[in-house]
């Protein structure tokens, strides 16, 4: 498994999108998630988008973070937004999700961000047992999904 640095509308970036797009939609009944991203909030030292590729040059998993500061959606000074953490079906249960957030942490962390936050939703119970084993905890709402009910906020010191 190869997990590389991609700009976030890399064409493998895109199509990976557009599958964790279409689980939103099978998870939640809507058109997928609306978070507003720019490729450029990606890009470092701001952010990184990342890509693991099987032996074969598959793209199979993706995850990126991105730079927040203080804002009026809740983030603190120095915070490393994960966003778009995702393992095509087919490669679940191998340990994808845990490497790649463990890549996105040490980059959020050599970049100087001092805490990881990520917000899921409450259909989602995967994600919310990977967060909690790698020791992310409950927080403060933030973001774009601060007031939806289903939104669960998570945070981890860098």
């Amino acid at each position: 498994m190869i997990i590389r640095p991609v700009p976030f509308d890399h064409p493998d970036a895109v199509k990976l999108n557009d599958e964790v797009q279409a689980e939103y939609h099978v998870r939640y009944g809507d058109g997928g998630d609306a978070t507003p991203l720019d490729p450029d909030d990606f890009r470092p030292p701001n952010g990184v988008y990342l890509i693991a590729y099987d032996e074969d040059g598959t793209p199979v998993a993706t995850g990126g973070w991105r730079s927040q500061d203080k804002n009026p959606e809740g983030n603190e000074d120095g915070d490393a937004e994960l966003k778009r953490m995702y393992v095509i079906e087919s490669m679940r249960g191998r340990g994808l999700a845990r490497r790649m957030l463990a890549a996105l942490e040490a980059d959020a962390r050599a970049a100087g961000r001092v805490r990881m936050v990520l917000e899921t939703g409450d259909q989602q119970p995967e994600a919310i047992a990977l967060y909690a084993s790698s020791g992310y905890a409950p927080c403060t709402k933030f973001g774009y999904y601060r007031e939806y009910e289903s939104s669960m906020c998570f945070a981890k010191p860098l």
